[in-house]
């Protein structure tokens, strides 16, 4: 009996196909797939979540100062005039950050060799690159999913039935995550 199923399709193309399906549950919590394909994306998004479970606190955080450019009302550096050179001015802050351990540090890589980089529009500028912004699937992974699914041991996903697809009357399910 084989370990995976195929979906007909070349090894990087169904590795790619599986990245974008795992990328897409763990973003938006739910999609629409074929039964084979949700059955198998089920097999990725469990793991990362036991990861996520298994090292949500496994970090230290850690005091650290740093050297922050100064602003105007605009959002533009203030620069100052220093021998006849324009300087930007900058100020220095100290902020609290999370310093992964070395068993955390992995676990991210490895989640980070799966999924693909996310990117979130307004709604107002639709098509737009401006306003458009980075979503951190790893750290949505630690923060949230961890902690939501600590009491539980496994079974992280459900599969929902909606009835064949029209075109080639492929069964067609919701993955959901619980």
């Amino acid at each position: 009996m084989a370990k995976y199923r195929k979906l007909g399709r070349t090894s990087s193309q169904r590795k790619a196909l599986l990245r974008n399906q795992v990328t897409n549950l763990i973003h938006y919590g739910k999609i629409v797939t074929t039964e084979a394909r949700a059955k198998e994306v089920r097999k990725f998004a469990e793991g990362l979540i036991a990861m996520a479970v298994k090292e949500k606190d496994n970090f230290e955080t850690v005091k650290v100062t740093a050297k922050v450019p100064r602003k105007d009302k605009d959002g533009k550096r203030v620069k100052e005039v220093v021998d006849g050179k324009k300087v930007t001015v900058y100020d220095t802050v100290e902020k609290e950050i999370k310093k992964d351990m070395p068993s955390r540090l992995h676990a991210r890589r490895q989640m980070m060799k799966i999924l693909y980089p996310a990117t979130e529009v307004p709604a107002t500028a639709a098509g737009r690159k401006r306003g458009t912004k980075e979503v951190d699937l790893v750290a949505k992974l630690f923060d949230e999913y961890g902690p939501k699914y600590a009491n539980r041991n496994g079974g992280y996903t459900r599969i929902v039935k909606i009835g064949p697809r029209k075109g080639d009357a492929a069964m067609e399910v919701v993955l959901e995550l619980v």
